[in-house]
């Protein structure tokens, strides 16, 4: 099923050291992501497809769509356990 990401809750965000730290100001909690997480944070600034997210990796960095979207859906499964995304069916 075609699924949207957006991003959820109050997060604050900064880069340190090589990588992008964020902080829950709602939890109290902290992540940290790596230079594609980062970019993935970048990318869902504004609601969009995850396919669409995954077409515009594949463009940028060196990775084939199926590893692609087994890695991008492992790091949004990750960040909706956070509550820094919601993932909804397309369209709906």
């Amino acid at each position: 099923m075609p699924m949207t990401v957006r991003r959820q809750g109050l997060w604050l965000s900064a880069q340190v050291g090589g990588e992008m730290v964020m902080m829950s100001t709602e939890r109290g909690t902290y992540l940290g992501l790596s230079d594609i997480g980062a970019r993935i944070w970048e990318l869902i600034e504004r609601p969009r497809s995850v396919d669409e997210l995954c077409a515009e990796l594949v463009k940028e960095f060196e990775v084939t769509d199926d590893v692609c979207r087994a890695d991008v859906d492992a790091l949004l499964n990750d960040l909706a356990a956070q509550g820094a995304v919601a993932l909804t069916p397309t369209g709906g």
